[in-house]
């Protein structure tokens, strides 16, 4: 299941088996210029880069999105066919690749309000779920996901603790369950190390940064 996947940097994920699949590009390094699929879950910078958008595009690429990244990307020449705008607690499929939408937000907190239907994504891939949770809490939504591959935030202020994560994860029991959100804006490695300790036996982690 984790084979070509890789988390790049804080949420930024590629994921590359049927389609090259970007999620949240952010800090890229070189020129990939490769994606078939790009996902964002929300407008902030750490997870909407146009600069970084643009390492990863190629002639084809398609961008699903929140609504109001959508100017920003027709003005660097996305076409708006090739624009998917979603909103939360939706299915959809794009050029074969089905994915639900599952709303992210704060609970106690005022940075990713509800309101702004902000997203995360649960997408099938081969035959199995990753869901990659957006920056968000411990949400009743969130608690209703059903995946094989959890990417979830750890590195608390702005999303989840790595306690919280873990509660999350030890609900929703991934096969194997991804750390995040840590080592960049915010969070250290030992977030990630705590968030492992934390999980029941049963679930697998994959500390990949």
């Amino acid at each position: 299941m984790l084979e070509n996947v890789k988390l790049l940097t804080h949420s930024s994920i590629r994921i590359a088996k049927d389609k090259i699949i970007y999620i949240d590009p952010f800090k890229i390094n070189k020129e990939y210029n490769d994606a078939n699929l790009i996902f964002c879950t929300h407008s902030h910078f750490d997870h909407f880069s146009v600069e970084d958008i643009k390492k990863v595009i190629s002639e084809n690429t398609k961008i699903i999105t929140v609504e109001e990244t959508k100017i920003k990307l027709m003005s660097i020449g996305f076409k708006e066919e090739e624009i998917i705008i979603v909103k939360p607690n939706m299915k959809y499929t794009v050029d074969g690749v089905t994915f639900h939408t599952i709303s992210a937000y704060n609970i106690k907190k005022d940075f990713h309000p509800k309101k702004n239907n902000w997203v995360g994504y649960n997408i099938n891939i081969g035959g199995h779920w990753y869901y990659i949770s957006g920056d968000t809490d411990n949400t009743r939504e969130a608690q209703k996901v059903k995946c094989d591959v959890a990417f979830l935030p750890v590195g608390g202020t702005y999303t989840m603790s790595y306690k919280e994560a873990a509660d999350l994860a030890n609900k929703i029991m991934p096969k194997v369950a991804i750390p995040t959100h840590y080592g960049s804006v915010v969070g250290s490695r030992d977030d990630a190390k705590m968030f492992a300790s934390n999980l029941k036996q049963e679930i697998d982690c994959e500390i990949m940064i």
